[in-house]
């Protein structure tokens, strides 16, 4: 089983990986002391298994597996009880609570054997949580061996195109992975507002509405782009910035 540890303390990870030692069949091959390094790790040597602090500095847990992908397994190592109950509530493989024992590793390794034949689905379900109870602050995206972190409230607009979000934020676009519905529902909605299907907006953004035609209106924003409103999103716009 070739496993990476990831936590920012570096007693923890010798911790971990000094249990680790009597399991004959366990092979570390990266230890990292944050998660842009750990996205980095799992990519390239893909393992078996990942040892997942979650309060780090500044990817955390959630965000990493994000980023990582689906194929890896994870057991999470947190001294926050709100953290592990939420892994355990979307059934990861398993937790670890700091300070944890030689024989609760023990427990979690053997989960993770017994689970290796299945499927993991666990990306999803814990971006899910992660934004679960707030809205999102940040935006993840994945650019080869880059990592780039964009503030929410520095988007301009975001715009579907076919499985992609293209998001624009300070003169720049970033592609992501994701639908633009899912992206809608994780964002504030005080701050982001659909007014197309292809098309969400930052309220602030917004300079002025033009009329396009007969029936059809623009959305001209502050850097003068120019983004198209459905009927509905007109109404809604319109109720929102008289």
């Amino acid at each position: 089983m070739r496993v990476i540890i990831v936590d920012d303390e570096e007693l923890a990870r010798g911790v971990v990986r000094e249990y680790l030692g009597p399991h004959a069949d366990v092979e570390i091959v990266a230890e990292c002391a944050n998660g842009f390094e750990a996205v980095k790790a799992i990519a390239e040597l893909e393992p078996d298994l990942v040892f997942l602090d979650i309060q780090m500095p500044k990817l955390d847990g959630f965000e990493v597996v994000e980023l990582a992908g689906r194929k890896a397994r994870y057991i999470f190592v947190t001294a926050y009880d709100q953290y592990a109950l939420k892994a355990f509530e979307i059934h990861a493989i398993d937790y670890l609570l700091k300070p944890f024992s030689q024989k609760r590793l023990d427990e979690a390794l053997a989960h993770a054997r017994s689970s290796m034949g299945s499927q993991p689905g666990l990306a999803a379900a814990i971006t899910e949580a992660a934004h679960r109870t707030k809205p999102l602050e940040r935006i993840l995206i994945r650019d080869g061996a880059k990592v780039h972190v964009i503030a929410a409230d520095k988007i301009d607009f975001i715009e579907a195109q076919d499985d992609y979000v293209s998001i624009s934020a300070e003169g720049k676009s970033w592609l992501k992975t994701q639908r633009l519905s899912d992206l809608e529902s994780q964002l504030d909605p005080q701050a982001f507002l659909r007014i197309h299907r292809s098309y969400i907006v930052n309220v602030e953004r917004i300079s002025r509405i033009e009329q396009a035609g007969k029936d059809s209106h623009m959305a001209i924003l502050k850097d003068g782009a120019r983004i198209p409103i459905s009927r509905t999103g007109y109404q809604k716009v319109r109720n929102l910035i008289q």
